[in-house]
């Protein structure tokens, strides 16, 4: 009786064993018995086991991460071995794979397919496009997202947004701006993109204080197409792009290209934006290398509108810009016609990647980049600071002032390489990788014009300096998967930096050393939820403005960031929940001001803190409706915050509210497809109030906002040479909210007020 209750037992389980080609157990494979929909994880021996089965046989598959999935119809009460094969490697992957988070990373991030781009790619600047991102404010100086554009993430701002295009630094290196201004319509050449909100993983360029943004270009098509598409809309805005490509040619190469043109009259006054710019790239693919060279690039002239208004302004004419404004000999108010920012940035990549066997792989790149333009503009001073003979002294004892045509030019040159190496064998997952860099950089400014008669040369330089930065960095990231259901992840990077500036009034020969280590578990109870936390340093160098604007030296920064997550994921449901505990010592905050050419004016904080819930979801009500709802919850706070008041003391505010860092951001994404062609999309978007200074004056507030935007997407299929017809369209603030994004304090407060309703509409075909 014994034997055939052991027997009996037996016929109604499945067991067995899930091994490698080189029958290696593999551990923490899915395995599914479909018919139940019953899924299992091997231990570490590779083995599962399911009990109490009813059915004669079963529909059996097998998943791992890096293997190809299996499938099996298995008998009731059979002991099986089943053997994966390794997938084959994603080459292209291998580019961006150091730097970006997995299922197993435990930091927040969200992932962006080409597919969800193309749908609003009709003109805006990728800030905008991924404006409905969890903890994203975007902004525009033109007012329609347009020209120079801005984003903050967790109320940071875009100078701590990490970006790299293919692993390569794309922020300017002395700035530490983002400048996407300079590679327009860039979004039609890009495959995928991810944003780590936080500290993150390890990157190539400066730290990440607020997040990064890792943007990977067209990868390999085996089929040849082309594309074109034309957008029109308000404000008189236009986009031309041309898309091109060979296809796989002799099962080895392929060439891509693209070439567009951008323009817009803005939403304010003037702000007219005539963007320019191309991608060109040729693959090599052979079994185990793939390279690739490219270059890309763009021309921008824009008009200046990065002065704002103010208060009465914006309730009168809140399309009105200053920038150019002069009063002529007759007592005239105008403006001068070429009050321009004109600037071509040139980007070469050569990459590298090879898969050495089925556990190693290798990335590395080389990279130039060649920047050069200026602004133009007309200023009212004191001839002795452009070096000119003074002009007669007024009655009260100061230097009269007059008018001039100036121009202030940057001339670099950016370059370096990022190399990585990565081993990857159940349980383990190390990569090891790094870059050297350097950029020198020339400033300088010359005299096209006075309004006074006054001896100098056309062209006259009234300054010139030199500047050099080196960035060497070396990291190690390691995720070890054990007790079947735990992962832990450890990183950590060295980064040196060296500064050097030589300039009229003031020299700057600083070295950062900077250690900052990561690290993190995770745990995944089931194929359901995932369950993490994580503590990550960083530290970042002052950039070339925190040197010119502030009376003292400034001093780095330090960011310790504490991450706790949860992810849940089912076939109709993804929701994300993150805390995130962001302490800040010697914050370089904003105060609201602006220099003379518009670059925010920023001072140590000491001590301040960011905490904060995310919650974001990706519902699938049914075959037609889903949602995708996101909320930001935070405080941002400077701890004792000092300022010098009129009669030159200290005095402690306490505890203040950061600038720029409003306490609720909450988005959604309403989708509805009555039909497979058909999509229609309402984007939603709130900020809480803000403040523009870190003193909390309330004149300074700026007033919270709630903004709607309709997108529409429709594609005939066709059966020749045209495959398809896209028809898309996109009403930005469909309710016509008057709001404010960003501004600047002086004392009073400026505006950058943003377009009402506006319409972009846009035709694409595709051969």
């Amino acid at each position: 009786m014994l034997l055939i209750a052991i027997a009996t037992s037996a016929q109604n389980s499945i067991r067995g064993k899930v091994i490698d080609e080189n029958s290696q157990p593999i551990i923490g494979a899915v395995v599914t018995l479909k018919q139940l929909s019953k899924r299992i994880t091997t231990n570490r021996n590779g083995e599962f086991s399911f009990e109490n089965l009813t059915d004669y046989a079963y529909s059996l598959q097998v998943k791992s991460a890096g293997f190809e999935t299996y499938e099996e119809i298995v008998k009731n009460g059979s002991v099986v071995t089943l053997q994966l094969n390794r997938q084959a490697v994603s080459l292209e992957e291998v580019t961006v794979s150091a730097m970006r988070a997995g299922v197993r990373t435990p930091v927040a991030y969200s992932s962006i397919k080409k597919s969800e781009i193309e749908e609003r790619n009709l003109g805006q600047d990728i800030p905008f496009l991924i404006n409905h991102l969890p903890s994203v404010i975007s902004t525009s100086d033109a007012g329609a997202g347009v020209g120079y554009t801005g984003i903050r993430v967790r109320g940071s701002d875009a100078t701590r947004v990490n970006i790299t295009i293919n692993g390569i630094p794309y922020n300017d290196s002395e700035s530490q701006g983002s400048f996407l201004v300079n590679i327009p319509d860039f979004a039609s050449s890009v495959q995928n993109l991810q944003l780590q909100r936080g500290v993150g993983t390890s990157t190539n360029g400066a730290a990440a204080f607020g997040a990064s943004l890792n943007l990977l270009t067209d990868v390999v098509s085996p089929n040849a197409y082309a594309e074109i598409s034309n957008s029109y809309g308000s404000f008189n805005t236009r986009k031309h792009t041309l898309k091109a490509s060979t296809g796989l040619m002799n099962n080895s190469f392929e060439v891509n290209g693209r070439v567009s043109q951008i323009a817009s009259d803005g939403y304010i006054d003037r702000a007219f934006s005539n963007l320019n710019s191309y991608f060109l790239q040729g693959t090599y693919y052979q079994d185990k290398t793939l390279i690739k060279a490219l270059t890309f690039g763009g021309a921008e002239k824009t008009y200046q509108a990065w002065n704002g208004i103010d208060l009465k302004t914006l309730e009168t004419n809140r399309r009105y810009n200053p920038a150019g404004e002069y009063v002529d000999a007759n007592g005239e108010t105008k403006y001068y016609d070429n009050e321009t920012d004109n600037y071509n940035q040139k980007h070469y990549q050569l990459h590298w990647n090879q898969q050495w066997s089925n556990n190693w792989t290798s990335h590395t790149a080389l990279h130039y980049t060649r920047g050069k333009g200026y602004y133009e503009n007309y200023i009212t001073g004191r001839y002795s600071d452009y070096g000119l003979a003074a002009l007669p002294m007024q009655e009260d004892g100061n230097e009269t002032e007059a008018g001039i045509i100036r121009q202030k030019w940057l001339d670099n040159h950016f370059y370096g390489m990022v190399f990585s190496v990565n081993y990857t064998s159940e349980p383990l997952d190390v990569i090891l990788g790094g870059g050297l860099n350097k950029y020198n950089g020339d400033h300088y400014g010359k005299i096209l014009w006075t309004e006074m008669p006054s001896v100098f040369d056309y062209n006259q330089k009234y300054y010139d300096n030199s500047s050099m930065k080196s960035d060497i960095n070396f990291y190690a990231k390691a995720t070890y998967r054990f007790l079947e259901k735990w992962s832990l992840f450890a990183d950590m990077q060295y980064r040196r930096v060296h500064y050097k500036v030589e300039r009229n009034w003031f020299e700057v020969d600083d070295i950062f050393p900077f250690f900052n280590p990561k690290a993190g578990v995770t745990y995944e109870p089931n194929n359901k939820n995932n369950f993490y936390f994580s503590y990550g340093m960083g530290h970042r160098e002052p950039n070339r403005y925190d040197y010119e604007n502030n009376e003292t030296k400034p001093r780095p920064e330090q960011l310790n960031d504490f991450e706790l997550g949860w992810r849940f994921r089912n076939t109709d449901v993804l929701f994300n929940a993150n805390v995130y505990y962001m302490l800040y010592i010697d914050q370089l905050v904003l105060t609201g001001k602006l220099d003379e050419v518009g670059s925010p004016i920023r001072t140590n904080s000491g001590k301040s803190y960011r905490v904060g819930l995310e919650l974001d979801a990706q519902i699938k009500l049914n075959k037609q409706w889903s949602i995708r709802p996101n909320v930001t919850v935070s405080q941002n706070k400077n701890v004792d915050y000092y300022i010098t008041d009129d009669a030159g003391e200290l005095k402690n505010l306490g505890n203040t509210n950061i600038s720029f860092s409003p306490n609720v951001i909450a988005g959604n994404m309403l989708t509805y497809s009555p039909l497979k062609e058909l999509q229609l999309s309402v984007l939603s978007k709130y900020v809480g109030k803000q403040y523009l200074t870190n003193e909390d004056i309330e004149e300074s507030a700026l007033k919270a906002y709630f903004v709607n935007d309709l997108n529409a997407n429709y594609e005939i299929k066709m059966d020749r040479v045209l495959r398809s017809i896209n028809l898309g369209l996109l009403v930005n603030n469909i309710l016509n909210a008057k709001y404010v994004s960003n501004g600047a304090w002086w004392g009073e407060a400026y505006y950058y007020p943003q377009a009402g309703i506006n319409v972009l509409g846009s035709v694409t075909l595709k051969f």
